[in-house]
């Protein structure tokens, strides 16, 4: 098959590589659609050390089934299903307490730490077991369907939130999972939704998908500013999208006393943290990792178009111009 490999940093090559054999409870998958996750440009050029070479990356994924293990059931050739970018085991403690997405020893598609190694979904063909597929309405694209993994994402960490109707919310970072929150936010009932990014294009982006206020990073009196628009107190919640060190600490001062930060972003490994602050504020920091049985969701609400993802589709473009797009 062909697949488009991450040779080493920097480089991507479309080239063939052998086609994936499926274990007993493993679906083959002929991939449709794949789309490029902000932590595979950051696999891609190494900073992260998530992605060591050579890999096949790619985790948003869809595509048709081709051939059935043979203890695979519910499933069948030509069926349109999309997949949890997260491998887990059905048998381990956290996934029996419902936390599948703390597993131990889980994997990540095109994902290689140096613990284990697992090819993605950049390429024509893919193994998949079983218990992480979900079917594809009729009327949801390929497209749309790779798509699924980051709505899943921004709507996990909105249940991790606790977020109840009426609560003022500020979302930091306004890419693709910072957009995906806003437009979550507005279907959940939040009454205040503030997008704070660096870039004025992002929050163009962020107003079209329901953000009341957008603010520049940079502007001068920003904290004076979210707390005018929420009864000076500042936001109940406050979603960070980025996981840097000024972001984070912008999220900590965008609260309100007694309120609750969500870190979903974690490109650095370490952050600065205000310790005096939260505790006299009595501050909760929440950390959101990936899924945890959210994909059902999002796929009824695109299903019945109560959530758009088209405007988050940049280009559609062969595999084999993929390297071009990370450039």
């Amino acid at each position: 098959m062909k697949a488009l490999v991450l040779e080493k940093y920097n480089q991507l090559v479309y080239k063939d590589v052998p086609d994936p054999e499926i274990s007993s409870d493993e679906v083959l998958v002929q991939v449709k659609a794949c789309g490029i996750c902000g932590s595979d440009i950051h696999g891609f050029d190494g900073r992260t050390g998530r992605r060591i070479p050579p890999l096949i990356m790619g985790h948003e994924a869809s595509g048709v089934i081709i051939k059935t293990g043979s203890n695979v059931t519910g499933w069948k050739p030509g069926d349109r299903i999309t997949f949890d970018s997260t491998v887990y085991r059905r048998d381990d403690w956290f996934t029996l307490k419902g936390l599948y997405n703390l597993s131990d020893n889980r994997e990540v598609f095109g994902v290689s730490p140096g613990t284990y190694k697992r090819n993605g979904a950049f390429a024509q063909y893919l193994a998949v077991p079983q218990h992480i597929l979900y079917k594809i309405p009729e009327n949801v694209t390929f497209e749309q369907a790779a798509m699924v993994e980051s709505v899943a994402v921004a709507l996990h960490s909105i249940y991790i939130s606790g977020l109840e109707p009426g609560n003022t919310t500020v979302v930091i970072g306004a890419g693709m999972i910072g957009v995906f929150v806003i437009k979550l936010l507005k279907l959940s009932g939040a009454s205040c939704i503030i997008a704070i990014d660096i870039s004025g294009k992002q929050l163009e982006k962020a107003e079209k998908a329901g953000a009341d206020y957008t603010f520049l990073a940079e502007e001068n009196n920003l904290i004076e500013r979210i707390k005018s628009v929420t009864g000076n107190r500042g936001t109940d919640i406050a979603f960070e999208a980025i996981g840097k060190n000024p972001s984070a600490n912008l999220a900590f001062e965008a609260v309100r006393k007694g309120g609750k930060i969500v870190l979903i972003g974690n490109i650095t490994p370490v952050i600065e943290f205000p310790l005096q602050k939260v505790v006299t504020s009595e501050l909760k920091i929440l950390g959101s990792c990936a899924i945890c049985g959210e994909y059902e969701t999002v796929l009824n609400f695109m299903k019945m178009g109560k959530i758009c993802v088209d405007d988050q589709i940049s280009a559609v473009v062969p595999l084999s111009e993929g390297a071009g797009w990370f450039d």
